[in-house]
């Protein structure tokens, strides 16, 4: 089950990565039945916090593996896939500065209002409909989309002035974290 959710939707980008290193086919074939292998031999995937980019490790390994043991190898094959890294893995840089941001947005919703800051909760994080809410907290829906504003306007204008009063903004992806 675990094989089929975190390894096999990504079994074509690490076909289509073997193919941009002019990896044959039935090569290809060895080399994905073989990192299968692998998978298929640890007592427990417990451990593995990112399955497709630890797949991506043990299919880089192998062809590395296979790559050494030919007589002559081009030095750009060894090269370049040395130099491979998952771009769909944050750098741990992009991971620190994830959690720092996320730890920012929680503690100025936490300095909310307790009614505001339940309603931005559920909204928010939980997905609530604004319907729901209103009928689970005894609230017309307006006065849940204005406590929802309220919230909103609050944690952006707190973490304009956290900015402003270290001078850093938390980049993510490339680009400044958008609020709520």
């Amino acid at each position: 089950m675990w094989v089929a959710r975190e390894i096999v939707p990504h079994e074509p980008r690490i076909r289509a990565w073997f193919a941009r290193r002019r990896v044959a086919p039935d090569e290809v074939d060895e080399l994905m039945q073989e990192a299968y292998c692998r998978i298929a031999t640890l007592d427990t995937v417990d451990h593995i916090d990112c399955g497709h980019a630890y797949f991506f490790s043990i299919a880089r390994n192998l062809l590395l593996r296979k790559l050494k043991r030919q007589q002559v190898v081009p030095f750009e094959a060894i090269s370049e896939i040395e130099s491979f890294r998952d771009t769909q893995t944050p750098s741990p840089e992009e991971q620190v500065s994830n959690r720092l941001a996320y730890e920012r947005v929680m503690a100025l919703i936490a300095a909310l209002p307790e009614r505001c800051r339940r309603i931005v909760e559920l909204r928010k994080i939980e997905g609530w409909s604004q319907k729901e809410i209103a009928a689970h907290m005894g609230m017309s829906e307006k006065a849940v989309e204005k406590q929802v504003w309220v919230g909103v306007r609050a944690i952006r204008e707190g973490w304009s002035a956290s900015e402003k009063s270290t001078g850093i903004a938390v980049p993510v992806g490339g680009r400044k974290v958008g609020i709520l």
